[in-house]
Protein backbone atom coordinates (compact mmCIF):
# COMPACT_ATOMS: atom_id res chain seq x y z
CA UNK A 1 0.00 0.00 0.00
CA UNK A 2 2.88 2.00 0.68
CA UNK A 3 4.17 1.30 -2.60
CA UNK A 4 0.95 2.65 -4.19
CA UNK A 5 1.11 6.06 -1.89
CA UNK A 6 4.35 6.73 -3.18
CA UNK A 7 4.01 5.80 -6.90
CA UNK A 8 0.81 8.14 -7.10
CA UNK A 9 2.57 10.58 -5.29
CA UNK A 10 5.69 10.58 -8.44
CA UNK A 11 2.95 10.84 -10.69
CA UNK A 12 1.17 14.04 -9.60
CA UNK A 13 4.60 15.29 -8.93
CA UNK A 14 5.44 14.37 -12.52
CA UNK A 15 2.14 15.34 -13.97
CA UNK A 16 2.13 19.21 -12.45
CA UNK A 17 5.59 19.72 -13.18
CA UNK A 18 5.28 19.31 -16.71
CA UNK A 19 2.02 21.33 -16.78
CA UNK A 20 3.98 24.16 -15.34
CA UNK A 21 6.85 23.50 -17.74
CA UNK A 22 4.45 24.04 -20.74
CA UNK A 23 2.97 27.16 -19.01
CA UNK A 24 6.66 28.15 -18.66
CA UNK A 25 7.18 27.37 -22.29
CA UNK A 26 4.61 29.21 -23.71
CA UNK A 27 4.24 32.03 -21.87
CA UNK A 28 8.30 33.46 -21.16
CA UNK A 29 10.28 31.35 -23.42
CA UNK A 30 7.86 31.74 -26.80
CA UNK A 31 7.83 35.25 -25.60
CA UNK A 32 10.85 36.80 -25.52
CA UNK A 33 13.94 36.79 -27.99
CA UNK A 34 16.13 35.61 -26.04
CA UNK A 35 17.77 35.51 -22.50
CA UNK A 36 17.58 38.54 -20.62
CA UNK A 37 16.22 40.44 -17.56
CA UNK A 38 11.97 39.17 -18.56
CA UNK A 39 13.12 35.60 -19.46
CA UNK A 40 14.52 35.25 -15.49
CA UNK A 41 12.24 36.92 -13.79
CA UNK A 42 9.22 34.44 -15.89
CA UNK A 43 11.56 31.51 -14.90
CA UNK A 44 11.60 32.94 -10.96
CA UNK A 45 7.62 32.85 -11.31
CA UNK A 46 7.16 29.73 -12.32
CA UNK A 47 9.46 27.73 -10.13
CA UNK A 48 8.33 30.07 -6.79
CA UNK A 49 4.53 29.42 -7.94
CA UNK A 50 4.69 25.54 -7.41
CA UNK A 51 6.74 26.04 -4.21
CA UNK A 52 4.35 28.09 -2.70
CA UNK A 53 1.37 25.92 -3.72
CA UNK A 54 3.51 23.12 -2.28
CA UNK A 55 4.60 24.66 0.58
CA UNK A 56 0.84 26.05 1.72
CA UNK A 57 -0.81 22.24 1.44
CA UNK A 58 2.05 20.60 3.43
CA UNK A 59 1.51 23.58 6.29
CA UNK A 60 -2.05 22.97 6.54
CA UNK A 61 -1.85 19.81 6.98
CA UNK A 62 1.53 19.58 8.81
CA UNK A 63 -0.16 21.89 11.43
CA UNK A 64 2.59 24.26 11.10
CA UNK A 65 2.65 27.83 12.72
CA UNK A 66 -0.58 29.64 11.93
CA UNK A 67 1.05 33.00 10.90
CA UNK A 68 3.56 30.33 8.71
CA UNK A 69 0.55 28.62 6.81
CA UNK A 70 -1.23 32.49 6.54
CA UNK A 71 1.72 33.60 4.87
CA UNK A 72 1.81 30.86 2.13
CA UNK A 73 -2.12 30.16 1.99
CA UNK A 74 -2.39 33.48 -0.09
CA UNK A 75 0.06 32.82 -3.04
CA UNK A 76 -0.03 29.33 -2.64
CA UNK A 77 -3.17 28.60 -3.58
CA UNK A 78 -3.86 31.46 -5.86
CA UNK A 79 -0.80 30.14 -7.37
CA UNK A 80 -2.80 26.83 -7.89
CA UNK A 81 -6.01 28.66 -9.18
CA UNK A 82 -4.13 30.51 -11.57
CA UNK A 83 -1.84 27.93 -13.03
CA UNK A 84 -5.10 25.84 -13.82
CA UNK A 85 -7.15 28.63 -15.79
CA UNK A 86 -3.43 29.45 -17.53
CA UNK A 87 -2.94 25.92 -18.83
CA UNK A 88 -6.55 25.47 -19.67
CA UNK A 89 -6.56 29.19 -21.56
CA UNK A 90 -2.94 27.88 -23.15
CA UNK A 91 -4.39 24.49 -24.31
CA UNK A 92 -7.64 26.94 -26.39
CA UNK A 93 -4.12 29.19 -27.47
CA UNK A 94 -3.31 26.32 -29.57
CA UNK A 95 -6.38 25.95 -31.71
CA UNK A 96 -6.35 29.99 -31.92
CA UNK A 97 -2.61 30.06 -33.11
CA UNK A 98 -3.02 28.91 -36.16
CA UNK A 99 -5.60 31.57 -37.11
CA UNK A 100 -3.51 33.98 -35.74
CA UNK A 101 -0.29 33.24 -37.42
CA UNK A 102 -2.43 33.13 -40.77
CA UNK A 103 -3.77 36.38 -40.26
CA UNK A 104 -0.61 38.03 -39.46
CA UNK A 105 1.09 35.99 -43.12
CA UNK A 106 -1.93 37.58 -44.83
CA UNK A 107 -1.23 41.17 -43.60
CA UNK A 108 2.48 40.96 -44.43
CA UNK A 109 1.68 39.52 -47.92
CA UNK A 110 -0.68 42.33 -48.31
CA UNK A 111 2.26 45.05 -46.80
CA UNK A 112 4.62 43.62 -49.39
CA UNK A 113 2.22 44.31 -52.50
CA UNK A 114 1.40 47.41 -51.20
CA UNK A 115 5.42 48.14 -51.42
CA UNK A 116 6.40 46.49 -54.30
CA UNK A 117 4.03 48.02 -56.39
CA UNK A 118 4.72 51.40 -54.62
CA UNK A 119 8.48 50.91 -55.56
CA UNK A 120 7.30 50.19 -59.34
CA UNK A 121 5.04 53.13 -59.81
CA UNK A 122 8.32 55.26 -58.25
CA UNK A 123 10.77 53.58 -61.03
CA UNK A 124 8.17 54.38 -63.50
CA UNK A 125 8.06 57.84 -62.52
CA UNK A 126 11.95 58.05 -62.58
CA UNK A 127 12.01 56.68 -66.42
CA UNK A 128 9.58 58.74 -67.27
CA UNK A 129 11.01 61.84 -66.01
CA UNK A 130 14.40 60.53 -68.10
CA UNK A 131 12.97 60.27 -71.21
CA UNK A 132 11.51 63.73 -70.93
CA UNK A 133 14.72 65.10 -70.05
CA UNK A 134 16.06 62.90 -72.97
CA UNK A 135 13.32 64.79 -75.25
CA UNK A 136 13.97 68.19 -74.30
CA UNK A 137 17.57 67.94 -75.95
CA UNK A 138 17.02 68.67 -79.74
CA UNK A 139 15.28 71.36 -78.67
CA UNK A 140 18.15 72.78 -76.78
CA UNK A 141 20.49 72.22 -80.13
CA UNK A 142 18.29 74.03 -82.33
CA UNK A 143 18.80 77.30 -80.22
CA UNK A 144 22.25 77.02 -80.90
CA UNK A 145 23.84 79.80 -83.44
CA UNK A 146 23.93 78.11 -87.01
CA UNK A 147 26.40 76.60 -88.14
CA UNK A 148 28.51 78.68 -90.95
CA UNK A 149 27.06 77.93 -94.29
CA UNK A 150 28.82 74.97 -95.98
CA UNK A 151 29.74 73.25 -93.14
CA UNK A 152 27.21 70.95 -93.00
CA UNK A 153 30.01 68.42 -91.39
CA UNK A 154 30.39 71.08 -88.20
CA UNK A 155 26.38 71.08 -87.79
CA UNK A 156 26.40 67.51 -87.66
CA UNK A 157 29.03 67.46 -84.71
CA UNK A 158 27.47 70.32 -83.57
CA UNK A 159 24.34 68.59 -83.20
CA UNK A 160 25.98 65.08 -81.92
CA UNK A 161 27.78 67.27 -78.97
CA UNK A 162 24.25 68.81 -77.65
CA UNK A 163 22.76 64.96 -77.52
CA UNK A 164 25.70 64.11 -75.83
CA UNK A 165 26.14 66.29 -73.33
CA UNK A 166 22.56 66.88 -72.76
CA UNK A 167 22.08 62.52 -72.08
CA UNK A 168 25.29 63.02 -70.35
CA UNK A 169 23.66 65.31 -67.47
CA UNK A 170 20.24 63.48 -67.77
CA UNK A 171 21.97 60.64 -66.30
CA UNK A 172 24.17 62.35 -64.01
CA UNK A 173 21.19 63.79 -62.36
CA UNK A 174 19.26 60.33 -61.48
CA UNK A 175 19.55 58.44 -58.95
CA UNK A 176 21.96 55.72 -59.16
CA UNK A 177 19.74 51.99 -59.06
CA UNK A 178 21.22 49.43 -61.22
CA UNK A 179 24.77 49.62 -59.38
CA UNK A 180 23.01 48.37 -55.65
CA UNK A 181 23.87 44.73 -55.10
CA UNK A 182 20.53 42.89 -55.78
CA UNK A 183 18.69 40.88 -52.29
CA UNK A 184 16.01 38.00 -52.85
CA UNK A 185 13.29 39.12 -50.74
CA UNK A 186 10.46 36.12 -48.83
CA UNK A 187 8.71 36.57 -52.28
CA UNK A 188 8.56 37.98 -55.81
CA UNK A 189 11.13 39.26 -58.46
CA UNK A 190 14.63 39.74 -56.91
CA UNK A 191 15.14 43.57 -55.97
CA UNK A 192 18.07 45.79 -55.05
CA UNK A 193 18.68 47.14 -51.54
CA UNK A 194 18.52 50.60 -53.28
CA UNK A 195 14.79 50.14 -54.39
CA UNK A 196 13.84 48.86 -51.51
CA UNK A 197 15.56 52.11 -49.87
CA UNK A 198 13.75 54.20 -52.22
CA UNK A 199 10.50 52.17 -52.15
CA UNK A 200 10.49 52.22 -47.95
CA UNK A 201 10.68 56.05 -47.45
CA UNK A 202 8.08 56.81 -50.39
CA UNK A 203 4.32 58.47 -50.15
CA UNK A 204 5.10 58.75 -45.69
CA UNK A 205 5.91 55.23 -45.28
CA UNK A 206 8.12 54.08 -42.23
CA UNK A 207 11.76 52.39 -43.67
CA UNK A 208 11.76 48.92 -43.25
CA UNK A 209 13.19 48.11 -39.74
CA UNK A 210 15.81 44.88 -38.98
CA UNK A 211 15.33 44.77 -35.39
CA UNK A 212 11.36 44.17 -35.48
CA UNK A 213 10.11 41.05 -33.98
CA UNK A 214 9.31 37.64 -36.00
CA UNK A 215 5.72 36.67 -36.85
CA UNK A 216 6.08 33.57 -34.68
CA UNK A 217 7.69 35.46 -31.88
CA UNK A 218 4.22 38.15 -32.29
CA UNK A 219 2.18 35.34 -32.35
CA UNK A 220 3.48 33.96 -29.29
CA UNK A 221 3.17 37.03 -27.44
CA UNK A 222 -0.60 37.91 -28.44
CA UNK A 223 -1.98 34.07 -27.73
CA UNK A 224 0.33 33.88 -24.33
CA UNK A 225 -1.24 37.74 -23.59
CA UNK A 226 -4.74 36.49 -24.29
CA UNK A 227 -4.49 33.31 -22.30
CA UNK A 228 -2.50 35.05 -19.71
CA UNK A 229 -5.33 37.94 -19.52
CA UNK A 230 -8.35 35.28 -19.10
CA UNK A 231 -6.76 33.23 -16.34
CA UNK A 232 -5.88 36.45 -14.31
CA UNK A 233 -9.73 37.54 -14.95
CA UNK A 234 -11.44 34.13 -14.09
CA UNK A 235 -9.17 33.85 -11.04
CA UNK A 236 -9.90 37.40 -9.85
CA UNK A 237 -13.61 37.47 -10.94
CA UNK A 238 -13.57 33.80 -8.52
CA UNK A 239 -11.94 35.63 -6.15
CA UNK A 240 -14.34 37.98 -5.38
CA UNK A 241 -17.22 36.08 -5.54
CA UNK A 242 -15.99 34.29 -2.75
CA UNK A 243 -14.80 36.77 -0.76
CA UNK A 244 -17.97 39.16 -1.09
CA UNK A 245 -20.14 36.34 0.74
CA UNK A 246 -22.54 33.57 -0.18
CA UNK A 247 -25.71 34.58 -1.85
CA UNK A 248 -29.21 32.95 -0.73
CA UNK A 249 -31.10 30.39 -2.20
CA UNK A 250 -34.45 28.93 -1.78
CA UNK A 251 -36.38 25.74 -2.10
CA UNK A 252 -39.39 24.78 -1.33
CA UNK A 253 -39.52 20.44 -0.23
CA UNK A 254 -42.81 18.94 0.02
CA UNK A 255 -42.75 16.24 2.26
CA UNK A 256 -45.78 13.46 2.18
CA UNK A 257 -45.59 12.90 6.41
CA UNK A 258 -45.09 16.71 7.36
CA UNK A 259 -48.06 17.09 9.39
CA UNK A 260 -49.79 20.55 8.68
CA UNK A 261 -48.40 22.57 11.49
CA UNK A 262 -45.17 22.76 10.21
CA UNK A 263 -46.25 23.68 6.79
CA UNK A 264 -43.73 26.17 5.69
CA UNK A 265 -41.15 25.28 8.24
CA UNK A 266 -37.39 26.91 7.03
CA UNK A 267 -34.11 25.67 7.57
CA UNK A 268 -31.42 27.54 7.01
CA UNK A 269 -28.24 25.41 5.34
CA UNK A 270 -25.06 26.51 5.33
CA UNK A 271 -21.88 24.01 4.70
CA UNK A 272 -18.49 23.94 3.78
CA UNK A 273 -17.87 27.42 5.42
CA UNK A 274 -14.21 26.27 5.72
CA UNK A 275 -12.57 28.97 8.29
CA UNK A 276 -8.79 28.90 7.74
CA UNK A 277 -5.89 31.01 7.03
CA UNK A 278 -7.48 32.23 4.40
CA UNK A 279 -11.56 32.73 5.34
CA UNK A 280 -11.35 34.38 8.90
CA UNK A 281 -13.11 35.61 11.24
CA UNK A 282 -14.60 38.59 9.02
CA UNK A 283 -16.06 36.51 6.36
CA UNK A 284 -17.58 34.14 9.70
CA UNK A 285 -19.34 37.35 10.31
CA UNK A 286 -21.06 37.71 6.73
CA UNK A 287 -21.89 34.17 7.02
CA UNK A 288 -23.88 35.00 10.26
CA UNK A 289 -25.89 38.39 9.10
CA UNK A 290 -26.37 36.58 5.72
CA UNK A 291 -27.87 33.51 7.64
CA UNK A 292 -30.00 36.31 10.14
CA UNK A 293 -31.21 37.90 7.42
CA UNK A 294 -33.42 34.84 6.13
CA UNK A 295 -34.95 34.45 10.00
CA UNK A 296 -34.86 31.25 9.70
CA UNK A 297 -37.41 28.64 11.89
CA UNK A 298 -33.75 26.48 12.39
CA UNK A 299 -30.48 26.50 11.23
CA UNK A 300 -28.23 23.61 10.09
CA UNK A 301 -24.29 23.47 9.63
CA UNK A 302 -23.63 20.32 8.02
CA UNK A 303 -19.53 20.24 8.13
CA UNK A 304 -16.32 21.44 6.97
CA UNK A 305 -16.85 24.65 9.37
CA UNK A 306 -12.98 24.95 9.79
CA UNK A 307 -9.21 23.69 8.55
CA UNK A 308 -7.15 24.11 11.77
CA UNK A 309 -7.55 23.61 15.44
CA UNK A 310 -9.68 25.35 17.92
CA UNK A 311 -6.15 27.39 19.40
CA UNK A 312 -6.00 28.92 15.80
CA UNK A 313 -9.35 29.47 14.38
CA UNK A 314 -11.51 29.48 18.02
CA UNK A 315 -11.48 33.34 17.45
CA UNK A 316 -11.90 33.33 13.85
CA UNK A 317 -15.39 31.09 14.47
CA UNK A 318 -16.49 33.25 17.47
CA UNK A 319 -18.97 35.26 15.51
CA UNK A 320 -20.98 31.95 15.20
CA UNK A 321 -22.55 32.39 18.06
CA UNK A 322 -25.02 35.65 17.05
CA UNK A 323 -26.97 32.85 14.76
CA UNK A 324 -30.23 33.77 15.53
CA UNK A 325 -33.00 30.36 14.40
CA UNK A 326 -36.49 30.06 16.57
CA UNK A 327 -35.81 26.65 17.20
CA UNK A 328 -31.53 27.02 17.38
CA UNK A 329 -29.04 25.70 15.10
CA UNK A 330 -27.57 22.33 14.96
CA UNK A 331 -24.00 20.74 13.54
CA UNK A 332 -22.58 17.71 12.16
CA UNK A 333 -18.89 17.25 11.49
CA UNK A 334 -17.36 17.43 7.82
CA UNK A 335 -14.11 15.54 6.80
CA UNK A 336 -12.09 18.07 7.73
CA UNK A 337 -13.38 18.40 11.42
CA UNK A 338 -11.10 15.16 11.59
CA UNK A 339 -8.42 16.57 10.12
CA UNK A 340 -8.44 19.54 12.53
CA UNK A 341 -9.52 17.54 15.83
CA UNK A 342 -12.91 16.65 15.73
CA UNK A 343 -13.29 16.31 19.38
CA UNK A 344 -12.41 19.84 20.36
CA UNK A 345 -14.44 21.59 17.81
CA UNK A 346 -17.51 20.08 19.01
CA UNK A 347 -16.76 21.09 22.28
CA UNK A 348 -16.05 24.70 20.82
CA UNK A 349 -19.30 24.55 18.67
CA UNK A 350 -21.56 23.73 21.87
CA UNK A 351 -19.63 26.17 23.81
CA UNK A 352 -20.67 29.06 20.97
CA UNK A 353 -24.36 28.07 21.60
CA UNK A 354 -24.99 25.03 18.02
CA UNK A 355 -26.18 22.02 19.51
CA UNK A 356 -23.85 19.21 17.89
CA UNK A 357 -25.53 16.22 16.27
CA UNK A 358 -23.25 12.99 16.75
CA UNK A 359 -25.61 10.22 15.72
CA UNK A 360 -28.02 11.66 17.64
CA UNK A 361 -31.70 13.23 17.05
CA UNK A 362 -33.92 15.18 18.45
CA UNK A 363 -37.94 15.57 18.43
CA UNK A 364 -39.19 18.97 16.79
CA UNK A 365 -42.84 20.30 16.51
CA UNK A 366 -43.92 18.35 13.55
CA UNK A 367 -40.56 16.21 12.44
CA UNK A 368 -37.27 14.91 13.60
CA UNK A 369 -34.33 16.09 12.97
CA UNK A 370 -31.25 13.79 12.74
CA UNK A 371 -27.52 13.85 12.91
CA UNK A 372 -25.05 11.38 11.81
CA UNK A 373 -21.01 11.79 12.05
CA UNK A 374 -18.91 11.86 8.76
CA UNK A 375 -17.61 9.20 7.15
CA UNK A 376 -13.71 10.25 7.65
CA UNK A 377 -14.77 9.24 11.45
CA UNK A 378 -14.34 5.82 10.55
CA UNK A 379 -10.41 6.36 10.56
CA UNK A 380 -10.64 7.68 14.57
CA UNK A 381 -13.61 5.13 15.73
CA UNK A 382 -15.88 7.85 15.53
CA UNK A 383 -17.82 7.29 11.85
CA UNK A 384 -21.66 7.65 10.96
CA UNK A 385 -24.43 5.07 13.20
CA UNK A 386 -27.19 5.30 11.39
CA UNK A 387 -28.95 2.57 13.81
CA UNK A 388 -28.19 5.41 16.54
CA UNK A 389 -29.50 8.22 15.43
CA UNK A 390 -32.43 6.46 13.69
CA UNK A 391 -33.10 3.19 15.01
CA UNK A 392 -35.91 4.12 17.02
CA UNK A 393 -37.79 6.14 16.12
CA UNK A 394 -41.99 6.72 14.94
CA UNK A 395 -41.10 5.75 11.48
CA UNK A 396 -45.33 7.92 11.20
CA UNK A 397 -43.18 10.93 11.50
CA UNK A 398 -41.44 12.98 9.06
CA UNK A 399 -37.49 12.82 9.56
CA UNK A 400 -34.54 15.43 8.42
CA UNK A 401 -31.26 14.16 8.25
CA UNK A 402 -27.98 16.46 8.85
CA UNK A 403 -25.16 14.21 7.07
CA UNK A 404 -22.56 16.29 5.25
CA UNK A 405 -21.28 13.82 2.29
CA UNK A 406 -23.88 12.83 -0.28
CA UNK A 407 -22.87 9.64 -0.41
CA UNK A 408 -24.70 8.89 2.73
CA UNK A 409 -27.91 8.75 1.17
CA UNK A 410 -28.02 5.19 0.44
CA UNK A 411 -28.17 4.51 4.35
CA UNK A 412 -30.51 7.32 4.44
CA UNK A 413 -33.23 5.22 2.12
CA UNK A 414 -32.48 2.30 3.70
CA UNK A 415 -33.52 3.91 7.06
CA UNK A 416 -36.87 4.91 5.82
CA UNK A 417 -35.35 9.00 5.97
CA UNK A 418 -37.55 11.85 3.88
CA UNK A 419 -35.25 14.18 3.37
CA UNK A 420 -31.10 14.43 3.74
CA UNK A 421 -29.66 17.92 4.34
CA UNK A 422 -26.01 17.73 2.87
CA UNK A 423 -22.72 19.80 1.58
CA UNK A 424 -19.32 18.55 0.70
CA UNK A 425 -18.97 19.07 -3.10
CA UNK A 426 -18.82 22.47 -3.19
CA UNK A 427 -20.40 22.05 -6.73
CA UNK A 428 -17.17 21.24 -7.94
CA UNK A 429 -15.98 25.04 -6.90
CA UNK A 430 -13.43 25.33 -9.83
CA UNK A 431 -14.83 24.41 -13.41
CA UNK A 432 -14.11 21.93 -14.63
CA UNK A 433 -13.07 20.41 -11.61
CA UNK A 434 -17.24 19.51 -11.45
CA UNK A 435 -17.29 16.76 -13.23
CA UNK A 436 -14.74 14.83 -11.26
CA UNK A 437 -17.10 15.85 -8.07
CA UNK A 438 -20.33 14.44 -10.23
CA UNK A 439 -18.54 11.55 -10.59
CA UNK A 440 -17.38 10.85 -7.18
CA UNK A 441 -21.06 11.74 -5.38
CA UNK A 442 -24.37 10.83 -5.95
CA UNK A 443 -25.91 14.51 -6.28
CA UNK A 444 -23.43 17.30 -7.46
CA UNK A 445 -25.69 20.01 -6.06
CA UNK A 446 -29.37 20.79 -5.86
CA UNK A 447 -32.45 18.71 -4.92
CA UNK A 448 -32.72 14.87 -6.11
CA UNK A 449 -34.72 12.37 -4.99
CA UNK A 450 -33.65 8.60 -4.40
CA UNK A 451 -36.64 6.36 -3.96
CA UNK A 452 -39.01 8.07 -1.10
CA UNK A 453 -36.08 10.20 -0.15
CA UNK A 454 -35.29 13.62 -1.14
CA UNK A 455 -31.51 14.53 -0.81
CA UNK A 456 -30.73 18.48 -1.21
CA UNK A 457 -26.71 19.54 -1.59
CA UNK A 458 -25.75 22.79 -0.92
CA UNK A 459 -23.02 23.92 -2.91
CA UNK A 460 -21.32 25.51 0.20
CA UNK A 461 -20.56 28.90 1.80
CA UNK A 462 -17.01 29.01 1.32
CA UNK A 463 -14.36 27.32 -0.34
CA UNK A 464 -11.30 24.73 0.60
CA UNK A 465 -7.42 25.91 -0.93
CA UNK A 466 -8.13 28.56 -3.47
CA UNK A 467 -10.53 31.05 -2.33
CA UNK A 468 -11.81 31.03 -5.58
CA UNK A 469 -14.86 29.82 -6.89
CA UNK A 470 -15.50 29.20 -11.04
CA UNK A 471 -18.94 28.26 -11.86
CA UNK A 472 -20.10 27.00 -8.67
CA UNK A 473 -21.13 29.99 -6.81
CA UNK A 474 -21.37 29.79 -3.03
CA UNK A 475 -24.96 29.63 -1.41
CA UNK A 476 -26.88 29.66 1.78
CA UNK A 477 -30.04 27.63 1.02
CA UNK A 478 -33.23 28.53 3.21
CA UNK A 479 -35.38 24.84 2.86
CA UNK A 480 -38.49 25.58 3.18
CA UNK A 481 -40.54 22.17 4.36
CA UNK A 482 -43.98 22.05 2.45
CA UNK A 483 -46.71 19.60 3.84
CA UNK A 484 -49.01 17.57 1.40
CA UNK A 485 -52.12 18.64 3.81
CA UNK A 486 -52.11 21.95 3.50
Amino acid sequence: MVIVFVLVGVVALAVLGALHWYAWRRLVRDTTSGPGVARRVGAAVFVAGPLLMFGAVASERAGAPFWLQRVLAWPGFLWMALVIYLVLALVVGEFVRPLVRRVVERRAVVSSARTDSSARTDSSERASSSEHADSSVPAVASDRAPAPSGSAVSSDSAVSSASGDASTAAVSSAPAVSSAPAIEGESGPRRSVASLSVGSTGAGRPPLSVDAPSRRLFVSRVVGGAAAAAAVGTVGYGTYGVLRGPRVKRVTVPLAKLPRSAHGFRIAVVSDIHLGPVLGRGFAQTVVDTINATQPDLIAVVGDLVDGSVKDLGPAAAPLARLRARHGSFFVTGNHEYFSGAGQWVREVRELGIHPLENARTELAGFDLAGVNDVQGESEGQGPDFGKALGDRDTSRACVLLAHQPVQIHEAVRHGVDLQLSGHTHGGQLWPGNFIADAANPTLAGLERYGDTQLYVSRGAGAWGPPTRVGAPSDITVVELASREA
